[in-house]
């Protein structure tokens, strides 16, 4: 089955509902983003038996008897599952000869189905539940309605906001997962983040493949984050690392196994084309783009720093988690044609009606801002709903039909 995505908080309901109904629940998604806490939370209503293929243990047990390790007759939790894929032939066997629905929770970081070693997907007898770091509405239990409210309202959408500038630059270098959420001090939550990418590398990536140029990997890694927001073809890259570029494509392809980052791709009204659309590249949490570049929030705001590629990926990367939840069913592109005209992201419905999207990070708007989104709705027609240019100003201004400059905290403020 295709993978639901949800953020912790709102993830409870979706995994208890699918063990009522299916045979395997797997949980997916970034490290640290609460997977485990989830599962267990879970599982304690019920009578589980636990493994954690972290634990030395547990791993060498399973890679030795895969079906022993397997043959419990109630609900069985497998933690890290991406440890030992071939378990899920075990699994497979055993939820064949009983079919009943609730026999096993596993928890990965890593797009299990992507695994190159994977020797079955359990098609039919899965669900996949992805699992996000902590949206800003949850944070502050705010309603995280705008992409319903944007489809809703058009361009009769209003919003007013008290945030700053630097509260937008605390926001992004806080990022979403957890631990770091948790962190006030900026030096406590700068070492998780770089403990958090060091990890990633030594553990997750090096588990999915054997990694021949690993210092060259961690440069990557940072200079992606300095391109966070924009279009990164693996070819522009190549004189920097002194890698080919399908060795950089390949590179790129494992960190967003490891959900590490995202890429957004290209939209068109025309199916096939949207398949050869260069895609653009976002962090899944802005906080671990920030502290790759050693930016803190004071430092952030500083004329000539990255300012506003940090506040366009941590946009996209909201709006990538509110689609997981919104009554609307969209999906999320980018916009450029060949005059270079580019719209940040582009919101499509199952109807094929669009809401366009700029970010900027300045506090007030000019009518050139809207270049990209006035070329997006000449080409549409009817089916553009809106323009939007989010800001860090404090009011909903107008700028013509269908256009509106709005701040960015709509994206969480906003009831659907």
């Amino acid at each position: 089955m295709p993978a639901s995505s949800f953020t912790p908080r709102r993830a409870t309901a979706a995994v208890t509902d699918a063990l009522d109904d299916t045979r395997v629940v797997l949980v997916n998604g970034a490290r640290q983003a609460g997977k485990s806490t989830l599962v267990r939370a879970v599982a304690g209503a019920r009578a589980a038996e636990w493994r954690d293929l972290d634990l030395p243990q547990d791993r060498q047990s399973a890679l030795a008897d895969p079906v022993g390790f397997v043959a419990f007759d109630g609900l069985t939790v497998i933690d890290e599952i991406q440890r030992a894929p071939d378990l899920l032939l075990a699994i497979k066997a055993t939820v064949d000869a009983d079919p009943s629905p609730g026999r096993f929770l596993l928890t990965g970081s890593s797009r299990l189905l992507a695994l190159r070693d994977l020797p079955d997907t359990l098609p039919g007898r899965m669900e996949t539940i992805e699992l996000w770091p902590f949206s800003q509405g949850e944070i502050d239990s705010a309603p995280d309605g705008f992409i319903d409210a944007a489809f809703r309202l058009g361009a009769a959408l209003r919003h007013e906001s008290g945030l700053t500038r630097a509260e937008y630059a605390d926001r992004i270098v806080r990022g979403g997962l957890p631990e770091a959420v948790s962190r006030t001090d900026p030096r406590r939550r700068g070492r998780f983040f770089d403990s958090y990418v060091q990890n990633l590398i030594d553990r997750e990536v090096r588990q999915l493949v054997q990694i021949e140029q690993a210092p060259q990997l961690s440069t990557l890694i940072r200079l992606l984050a300095a391109r966070s927001g924009t279009l990164v073809p693996p070819g522009s890259l190549e004189s920097e690392l002194q890698l080919s570029r399908p060795t950089i494509a390949r590179y790129m392809g494992l960190l967003e196994e490891v959900f590490l980052i995202k890429r957004i791709p290209g939209w068109s009204r025309n199916l096939g084309t949207r398949a050869t659309q260069s895609s653009k590249l976002v962090f899944v949490d802005s906080g671990i783009a920030a502290r790759l570049l050693a930016l803190d929030a004071h430092a952030l705001r500083r004329p000539g720093m990255p300012f506003g590629p940090l506040l366009e990926g941590f946009v996209l990367s909201e709006l990538a988690r509110q689609l997981t939840w919104s009554d609307t069913l969209a999906d999320l592109y980018h916009y450029r044609d060949q005059s270079r005209a580019e719209v940040d992201a582009v919101l499509e419905n199952r109807r094929g009606q669009v809401v366009g999207i700029e970010v900027k990070a300045a506090s007030t708007v000019k009518t050139d801002d809207f270049t990209g989104l006035r070329r997006l709705a000449d080409k549409l027609g009817d089916d553009f709903i809106v323009g939007i240019v989010l800001y860090t100003g404090t009011a909903t201004l107008p700028f013509g039909p269908k256009l509106r400059a709005v701040p960015v905290s709509a994206l969480w403020q906003l009831a659907p």
